[in-house]
């Protein structure tokens, strides 16, 4: 095992519970995106690339991006899509999810600068970026469920309003 990924294994287990593990009981946020599956639970602050122009930007000419942090994009329509690395100087974690917000594909440690097409496989709607390399280290996998304002909520694989139905649930 290399150092750094000792090291991000590390630091990682060190701040999973402070930093992005979170309850179900957190309410859905425009800035935020949840993730669940077999694996756990997990939260991360991000902003939100919704249109054509924030798409194309990305996370371009940054050179560092806070543990705990993402871009969600998000398209219009569920299709083929593909990225890459051109001018983005952090390793990255590319997550692909469907129209339900559920991972369909994920492509682990981006490297830098690099402009190979990374395509997402399957039909996607959602694109979820975080730090290369913590997808592995939380050990999320492919059928995790994202939950987001963004997310058709009628089609949603963890909708925002899962908590309120399952209170009325118990209540009555």
């Amino acid at each position: 095992m290399t150092l750094s990924l000792r090291f991000l294994k590390r630091l990682t287990g060190a701040l999973v519970f402070s930093l992005i593990t979170v309850s179900a009981q957190a309410a859905c946020r425009h800035d935020t995106v949840h993730l669940r599956g077999d694996w756990g639970e997990a939260r991360f602050s991000v902003e939100v690339a919704d249109n054509a122009s924030e798409r194309a930007k990305g996370l371009m000419d940054r050179m560092s991006m806070p543990m705990g942090q993402g871009m969600l994009f998000v398209y219009h329509q569920t299709r083929p899509v593909s990225f890459w690395m051109r001018n983005t100087f952090i390793p990255l974690d590319i997550i692909y999810l469907d129209q339900n917000g559920t991972v369909v594909n994920i492509h682990h440690q981006a490297k830098p600068l690099d402009e190979t097409p990374l395509p997402s496989i399957l039909p996607t709607r959602y694109v979820l970026e975080i730090n290369g390399g913590l997808a592995k280290a939380l050990g999320m996998t492919v059928g995790s469920a994202l939950r987001h304002p963004a997310v058709l909520q009628t089609q949603a694989a963890w909708p925002c309003h899962e908590d309120s139905e399952q209170s009325e649930k118990d209540a009555g």
